[in-house]
Formats: C-alpha cells, sequence, structure tokens
C-alpha cells in the first residue's frame, strides 16, 4: 500500500524511480581473540586492494564529470592505502595481540589519525591527513565487515536518493542521467543540498524527518518537488497521475526558456534587473543558458574551499577574470570571502565558538587578517577592466566596518594604478545586508555604499534568532513575516532616498510569494538560483507595479507569514 510522506518542497519538479539509499551502513565490531593470524592478515589485505578499486572507479568517475582537480581528494585516498607502513602496522598489531582485523585496523588507525590532529595547529596540512586516513578506515571496515559503503558517484540505474541529509561533497557528485532527484530527513529551502538541486534542476524534497526510516533500498518512489510529497510503493493510477504533473511542469519550462533574450519587464513596463547566483566558474554554463542579466552573488568562498591552501593572488585573478569576460560586460557582484560559521578552511584554523555563526567570520575574518583580503583585492581590481565588476562585503554590521574595508580597497587601488596595472574607474562598492542592525541603520550606510544587496537566508535567521537548519524551529524560518518585510523595506527606500541601488541575492528573490511584493517595494534586482530566473522573469510579466504596491503596503500592515501568502494568493493568480 502507497504511504505519503510530506518535507519542504525545496527544487521543482516531478521524478518516478527506485529508492538509493545514501546512508552509512552499521560498522560496529566486537573486539575479540583470534586463533588463526594469518587468516586475519590475508582479510586485511583483500579489504585493502578491494577499497583501493572503489577508489579508482570512484577517482575516474569524480574526474568525468566534476575535473581532475576535485577527483585528488580520491587520489589522496589511494595513496593512503598503498602506504606500506599502514599495512604493516596492522599486520603487526595483528601478530602481537592475536585480534581480529578489524579491531588491529580501528587501533592502528586512530593512533596516526591521533597523531596528525595532534599537528594540525602547526600544520594544516596534516588536519587533511587525519581526514584522509578516517575516510579511507571507515571503507576498508565496510568491506571487512561485508557491509557496502553507500556511492552517489558509481549509480548505473535511474533512481532517487534518499538520506538524512546531503553534504555539498555528496551533491557534487550526483550525475543528473541517473540521480532523478532526491529526499532528506533534514533541511530548508535555503540550505546547500537545496540551493545545489535546484542548481542541477533536479526535484528535491528536504525537512522530511522520516525518509530514511519509511523508504528502504529499491522502493518504487514518486517524488514531487512542487508540493514537498513523496510516495511510495505507489499505485499505477498514482504513476499515471505524478508522471503527467510531471510533464506539465516540462511543458511550462519550455515555455519559460521562450523568454531567455527577453528583459524582465512588469506588466506595466517597468524594468527589473534578474540576475543569478553562483558559486565558480563552471556555473557560468547554467548563468547563460538561463538568460540571467548579469551575476548578483559570486560567492568566492568556494575558491577557498576548493583550494589546499590560501588561493594565491594569480589564481583569484584568473578565476574572477574568467566569470567577468563570460558575462559580456553585464554586471557581476562579487561578494568577497564569506568563511565562518558553516564554512571551514583545514589550512586556517579558526577559533572554536559557542556560537560561530555570531562569531569570528566574513569582513571579519577580512578585516582582522587584512593580508589574505588585500591579496583578494588586489586579484579584483585587476581583474575590474574585463568587465562590471561589483564588490559587495559580507556580514558588515556597523560603519567603521564598511569604512575600514572601504580604505584597504582604495589602498590597494592605488598601489596598483602606482605600478602602471590597469584597474577599471567604476567598480561599484557596497554591502549585503544580512545583520538587523544593518538594516536598521540604512539610511546612513546608503549615503556611503554605491549599492545594497540583501542576504535574506541570514537577515530572516538573524531576525527571528532562528536556526534555519534546526528543524525544530524550522517554522519559525518565515521570509513573509511582516517584521521581515519591513526591514527589506527600510533598505530600499534608504537606497532609493540617496539614488543607490537595492539588490537581493538570498533565495526569497525567487520565491514566487515574495516576488509580488518584492516588486511592490520597488527592489531594483532579482539574483537567485540560475534555474529559477526564468520563471521569474515570467511572473513578473503578469505583474502591474501599482497593485503589487498596494500589496506590499497590506503585507507590510499584516501580522503574520500566513496573512501574506494569502495577501499574495488572492492577489496573483497561478500560472
Amino acid at each position: 500500500m502507497a504511504k505519503e510522506i510530506k518535507g519542504i518542497a525545496a527544487s521543482n519538479g516531478v521524478a518516478i524511480a527506485k529508492a538509493y539509499k545514501l546512508v552509512d551502513p552499521d560498522l560496529s565490531f566486537d573486539t575479540r581473540t583470534v586463533d588463526d593470524v594469518q587468516a586475519e592478515k590475508d582479510r586485511v589485505a583483500a579489504a585493502f586492494l578491494a577499497s583501493k578499486t572503489d577508489l579508482e572507479q570512484i577517482r575516474d568517475k569524480a574526474a568525468t564529470s566534476m575535473g581532475a582537480e576535485e577527483a585528488e581528494v580520491f587520489t589522496a585516498h589511494i595513496m593512503v592505502l598503498e602506504d606500506p607502513e599502514l599495512l604493516g602496522g596492522i599486520s603487526a598489531k595483528i601478530d602481537s595481540d592475536s585480534v581480529n582485523a578489524e579491531a588491529a585496523l580501528k587501533e592502528t588507525t586512530d593512533m596516526y589519525i591521533g597523531m596528525f590532529e595532534a599537528m594540525a595547529d602547526d600544520n594544516p596540512y596534516m588536519a587533511e591527513r587525519a581526514a584522509d586516513i578516517r575516510d579511507v578506515t571507515k571503507r576498508v571496515l565496510s568491506h571487512l565487515l561485508g557491509k557496502e559503503l553507500p556511492n552517489p558517484a558509481l549509480i548505473k540505474e535511474e533512481v532517487v536518493i534518499v538520506a538524512k541529509d546531503m553534504t555539498p561533497s555528496d551533491t557534487a557528485q550526483l550525475d543528473r542521467q541517473y540521480v532523478k532527484g532526491f529526499i532528506t530527513n533534514v533541511g530548508g529551502r535555503t540550505a546547500h543540498a537545496a540551493i545545489m538541486a535546484r542548481t542541477l534542476e533536479i526535484p528535491a524534497i528536504v525537512g522530511s524527518q522520516v525518509a530514511t526510516d519509511e523508504i528502504q533500498e529499491g522502493d518504487m518512489v514518486i517524488l514531487d518537488g512542487l508540493d514537498g510529497v513523496a510516495i511510495v510503493d505507489p499505485s499505477d493510477e498514482q504513476v499515471t497521475e505524478y508522471s503527467a504533473k510531471g510533464e506539465k511542469y516540462a511543458a511550462q519550462k519550455a515555455e519559460w526558456a521562450t523568454l531567455k533574450n527577453e528583459k524582465s519587464i512588469s506588466a506595466d513596463g517597468k524594468e527589473f534587473l534578474v540576475g543569478a547566483n553562483i558559486g565558480t566558474p563552471k556555473d557560468l554554463t547554467g548563468v547563460v543558458d538561463n538568460g540571467s542579466e548579469g551575476i548578483g552573488l559570486y560567492r568566492t568562498e568556494f575558491l577557498y574551499m576548493d583550494s589546499k591552501e590560501l588561493p594565491t593572488e594569480d589564481e583569484q585573478f584568473e578565476a574572477y577574470k574568467k566569470v567577468l569576460e563570460g558575462m559580456d560586460g553585464k554586471p557581476v557582484t562579487v561578494r568577497t570571502m564569506d568563511i565562518g560559521g558553516d564554512k571551514y578552511l583545514p589550512y586556517l584554523p579558526l577559533p572554536e565558538e559557542e556560537n560561530p555563526f555570531l562569531g569570528y567570520r566574513a569582513i571579519r575574518i577580512s578585516l582582522d587578517r587584512d593580508d589574505i583580503f588585500r591579496t583578494q583585492l588586489r586579484a579584483l581590481l585587476r581583474a575590474s577592466v574585463y568587465g562590471d565588476l561589483w564588490i559587495m562585503f559580507p556580514m558588515v554590521a556597523t560603519l567603521p566596518e564598511y569604512r575600514a574595508a572601504r580604505d584597504i580597497f582604495n589602498e590597494e587601488k592605488a598601489k596598483l594604478q602606482e605600478a602602471g596595472v590597469p584597474v577599471a574607474d567604476d567598480i561599484k562598492l557596497g554591502i549585503m545586508i544580512e545583520v538587523p542592525a544593518a538594516a536598521v541603520l540604512a539610511d546612513k550606510f546608503a549615503q556611503e555604499v554605491d549599492f545594497f544587496s540583501i542576504g535574506t537566508n541570514d537577515l530572516i535567521g538573524y531576525s527571528m534568532a532562528a536556526d534555519r537548519g534546526n528543524d525544530k524551529i524550522s517554522y519559525l524560518y518565515q521570509p513573509y513575516n511582516p517584521s521581515i518585510l519591513r526591514l527589506i523595506k527600510n533598505v530600499i527606500d534608504s537606497a532609493h532616498k540617496y539614488g543607490k541601488f537595492a539588490a537581493m541575492c538570498g533565495e526569497m528573490a525567487g520565491d514566487p510569494i515574495a516576488v509580488p511584493v518584492l516588486v511592490g517595494m520597488g527592489l531594483d534586482e532579482f539574483s537567485m538560483s540560475a534555474t529559477s530566473v526564468l520563471q521569474t522573469r515570467s511572473l513578473m510579466k503578469r505583474l502591474d507595479t501599482t497593485k503589487m504596491a498596494e500589496l506590499a503596503d497590506k503585507a507590510l500592515d499584516a501580522e503574520t507569514n500566513d496573512e501574506v501568502i494569502a495577501l499574495v494568493q488572492a492577489a496573483v493568480p497561478a500560472e
């Protein structure tokens, strides 16, 4: 009998396929004394060989789908397996203690992991070595116990992935040819996995709480990413019904595609800018294919996260140049390094904090470690002559922070000009509005910055005192709450009062419920996942700005998030 599971609709579309559970098996074991030590040593050698074969396959697949550089992590794992000292140490432990292979493996690798982690503070490379050994140990142990580790990179048939959560590295391995969608126990619409799903254009449901308990490996699953519903073991009638729903959505996408080369104009002729958010230059293809009118957020931290050390000025310059050239004169807004919170660099140890999201991160690190900041700014300044560059500083809370960042920018600009390095004259400098203090003081900031970009993902979380990753309080993550809308309206009005530009780069910018209200407020630029651009452009064509201004006034005067949703649904009929 069919079972229905509800969650949060995170990425549009409908998928029907078998379940593939991306859940680690139970790798627990008992330590025991053995009589045949040679048999145990043979088991370890066989498990090492099987693990190496796995990793070679995964590496080759990753090199094809993600590129040689991203596949290097698996080469590092293979090198661990090829280290004779490791296998020798495990064999010696079996000989000396007459213990089973699992116990000898765990005790030996724990020793190495502890040793490398102890050296990590002085040498960040050692932290990577510890992580490599930990991953390899899990793989070898799975072979010893006869339990298969899930690996999305090796999927060879159409599936729907079922997982507790999807890490960025998990989603990076997904092959759209086979992975038709995913459902997770945890997460929200603004989680990395949800954003990645929209980038890959595969349906996704997050925050179901029970998916891994209710869905078994191989179950047939309907995944409705439009309404956030999954159906396990569906009837033939349900398969027919949802196949038709998927075809209808595909037809709608084809209709949106006809707007690729059109401008984003409301029904009464007002023009807006609809841009895309990217993480790496590789995302440019999706930006161009979806007719984006600019890049409203280039998350440069991925340059740092994808490197084993701080990226050099030249490496950063090449990345920024590629994006600016690829946008062919359209505006590109680059966010300076936003590390901290949930973004960690193994080679840049950060202090342990009780509340890292409220701690040492983003512009706070840049101003403290201005050597890193200056390197990034020089790379951006050098790249500025290749396009229309806008630079924004993240997590700014006070005017002195912005002024300090601006002064460092001006110092590096002057140095390059004195050295005869070409630099554009019209680089725009702005801030990301994600700290409520900056939103409230927007009228003062607007007199000094060139633009605002509202980062609603964090602004909502900080304003509502609600962690967007905490399922227990997910009900508090309310993008349409009138308190949030009033903050946004203040930012937009403050920008326009002083002739400045107001953009939004949070996921709210592409939300069909939020867009009519934001149009009514007069937001200048909407930047979102590239795959939402054409849908948003289509929606804008149906909106009259005078009527949307009236809708926005009602929304600002409302009392609850749900009341605003009802107002929008009454004012803007579904497409």
